[in-house]
């Protein structure tokens, strides 16, 4: 069954903070992204798990192998359970990413969180894709991308949910996909452009979705949660 993962999108600290302490018990997980990171200084995370929350930390490291592996063992220690890099970034940025937290982890008898690789934003269509560089559509450059993520020994990738079941197809279930972009029928696009509803990421068999102002937004914030929750319960 897809899991939600809620985005806390927020500049205000306190905002994010209230937002969770209105979900309650309807959300366990949440996405702490670079604008709530850098405008807590970090801080969001002691909170959520105070709050015996789950957190996927979207930092979206990508840089040299050496700087991201060396950024992946911080990452590691702060006891999250989900965090990710550019697959772009490459083989070689991947793999050494996969060793730092494994040997993190084992140092420290703890269980490593979950490796996920960003293939390509859903903010892009092909029209924008195309104009930054890449010749092959969007599909089989997640595919490819996916393919590297695998090998190397990340855990899943995040990608559209348009992509998540060929991505499923060729990598096993076990691989996982995170899937941004999800928005209900009730809901606006905003800045997505590869968009598809709660139920049909469920059926292209998306392990999480992730989704923000839907429900961050909504004026009842728990009755769009578990809206969207009975959809993916279809």
């Amino acid at each position: 069954m897809s899991k939600l993962i809620v985005a806390l999108d927020y500049t205000d600290p306190k905002k994010a903070e209230d937002m969770v302490v209105s979900l309650g018990e309807s959300v366990d997980f949440y996405k702490v992204g670079l604008e709530l990171f850098l405008n807590s200084r970090g801080r969001v995370l002691d909170f959520l798990k105070k709050e015996n929350k789950n957190i996927f930390l979207d930092l979206k490291f990508h840089d040299i192998p050496n700087t991201v592996a060396q950024a992946a063992k911080w990452a590691a220690d702060l006891e999250v359970e989900m965090f990710n890099v550019h697959a772009s970034g490459g083989r070689e940025m991947q793999k050494m990413t996969v060793d730092a937290v494994s040997n993190e982890a084992a140092k420290n008898g703890v269980k490593p969180p979950l490796l996920i690789a960003v293939t390509v934003l859903t903010s892009f269509d092909e029209e924008g894709f195309d104009e930054v560089g890449f010749k092959k559509p969007i599909n089989e450059t997640a595919l490819q991308l996916a393919r590297i993520s695998q090998e190397t020994g990340m855990d899943g990738v995040v990608c559209s949910a348009l992509e998540s079941k060929s991505i499923k197809n060729a990598f096993g279930n076990d691989f996982l996909t995170v899937c941004p972009g999800v928005r209900p029928l009730w809901s606006a696009s905003q800045d997505q452009k590869r968009i598809v509803t709660p139920f049909q990421a469920k059926e292209n068999l998306a392990d999480y979705i992730v989704v923000g102002r839907p429900i961050t937004g909504n004026e009842d914030p728990v009755k769009a949660a578990l809206m969207i929750l009975e959809e993916l319960n279809k």
